[in-house]
């Protein structure tokens, strides 16, 4: 199974991780700031065809949402529900970093996503 590192703007599901212009510094560098997630699709909702994302530790919730609602080309309109270990859904201003701190199980943190409540 590949990682993808998703940084910055939305990007589109073909693009990769890049180096830096002074090398594999800037890539170890990169690395350690960012947060392996690991997404799980629930009830209804499509399941990606990558799960586990390097994202970077900085990000709150809300902007994965977003992530994920333009990865699935979901409507709108359509909701989207985010939870942490099948147990909570997270504030949407809640970051990364304190998620993966509390939660984080086998060096990653674990992310359930569907279009109904599930859990919580």
């Amino acid at each position: 199974m590949s990682e993808e590192t998703i940084s910055g703007d939305i990007p589109s599901a073909a693009e990769g991780t890049t180096a830096g212009p002074s090398g594999s510094d800037d890539k170890n560098e990169a690395q350690n700031s960012k947060v392996d997630i690991l997404l799980n699709a629930t009830g209804n909702v499509p399941i990606m065809k990558k799960r586990k994302w390097a994202v970077d530790q900085d990000k709150p919730i809300s902007w994965i949402m977003k992530f994920i609602h333009k990865y699935l080309k979901l409507d709108p309109e359509e909701k989207l529900f985010l939870y942490v270990n099948q147990t909570f859904a997270p504030a949407p201003d809640q970051i990364v970093k304190n998620l993966y701190e509390c939660y984080g199980t086998n060096g990653k943190l674990v992310l359930y996503y569907c279009k109904s409540q599930a859990w919580g």
